[in-house]
């Protein structure tokens, strides 16, 4: 695939990963361990993850700090890092919807600070993780293509969100600065630790381990574009290095429907649990389904998410069994 020619220019280089200790970051540290990078550095300030959730490699720093502050900024940027991932933001839309003005700083002025420090230290890519769940609206037509936007937003972290993919398109036209935008589609998989503010997988698979019922918050046929984390992360590898990526929005998903309730059921057949409760939608949750278009993804990036459904669940659900006991002492409902 045309990605894999380009996965050398990681050799010998440094990049910087904001969010690092979350789900999507501690996977792209274990790809990038397999470049042959001279160094990898992290910036968390461990608001929605744990230090144990981090890899071990030894190329790897790891600050534990806030994006908003611009002292430590600009010391990472100081190292003149080649690639900068820009992961972190405030997870997600409950959390946003209760916490709207620190949304707008993480998510926001955070971003822009990422983008003003790229800017002046002279990256080579910086790759935006920007939210496929959000930047379309409600009312867009499936499967949502990438030349579709929405301003009728539902919660401050899309409209946040959707401000990150503007600083970053005004940063690609007026400094030329070299930014990707790709759109993540309901990332599953091993690394996220179940909580309060968390997606519904790593959820319902604590709930259903201590047999609760699973709660959803809907009838059950509302459809998600579940991604498996490994297919996200091929996907970021590729969008840093393929010079066809810059200036561009992408979407990263399955390109496949998944049903709540058949979720739901799979969950508590694997781990032997029974009960589904449903209860009223939140009003900001009016999306009843999600499919996204990944051509422009395969024709870029050469993008082809491999990872089956019901194979990257189950893989998240003996993650979450092999690390309950660490889990325990981090979950916070």
């Amino acid at each position: 695939m045309v990605k894999n020619n380009f996965l050398k220019e990681y050799k010998n280089k440094k990049v910087l990963i904001t969010g690092g200790a979350g789900c999507i970051g501690s996977n792209l540290i274990y790809a990038l361990a397999e470049l042959e990078l001279k160094k990898i550095v992290i910036i968390d300030d461990l608001s929605s993850s744990s230090r144990w959730n981090i890899p071990e490699v030894s190329n790897l720093v790891f600050v534990e700090g806030d994006i908003l502050n611009e002292t430590l900024l600009k010391e990472l940027f100081s190292e003149k890092p080649d690639y900068v991932f820009h992961l972190a933001a405030l997870f997600a839309n409950q959390n946003s919807v209760e916490h709207p003005q620190r949304d707008l700083m993480v998510s926001g002025i955070g971003t822009l600070r990422i983008l003003q420090q790229a800017n002046l230290s002279g990256v080579k890519k910086i790759v935006y993780a920007s939210s496929g769940c959000s930047v379309y609206g409600n009312h867009a037509p499936l499967p949502l293509k990438e030349d579709y936007i929405s301003i009728n937003l539902d919660t401050p972290y899309q409209v946040t969100k959707l401000v990150g993919e503007l600083y970053c398109n005004f940063f690609y036209n007026y400094y030329s600065l070299p930014v990707v935008r790709l759109r993540f589609f309901n990332v599953y998989g091993p690394g996220e630790i179940p909580g309060k503010y968390r997606n519904v997988i790593p959820n319902f698979i604590y709930w259903a381990m201590h047999k609760h019922p699973l709660p959803i918050t809907g009838t059950g046929r509302e459809t998600r574009d579940f991604t498996y984390v490994e297919d996200i992360v091929k996907g970021i590898l590729a969008a840093g290095v393929i010079p066809q990526a810059v200036g561009e929005a992408i979407n990263l998903a399955s390109g496949k429907e998944t049903k709540i309730i058949d979720l739901a059921k799979s969950i508590n057949s694997s781990l032997n649990n029974k009960e589904i409760i449903f209860q009223e939608r939140r009003k900001w949750d009016k999306a009843s389904c999600r499919r996204a278009s990944i051509v422009k993804a395969r024709k870029i990036l050469g993008y082809e998410p491999k990872v089956e459904f019901s194979t990257g669940l189950e893989k998240t659900i003996d993650w979450i069994k092999q690390n309950i006991t660490k889990i325990e002492q981090s979950v916070k409902f």
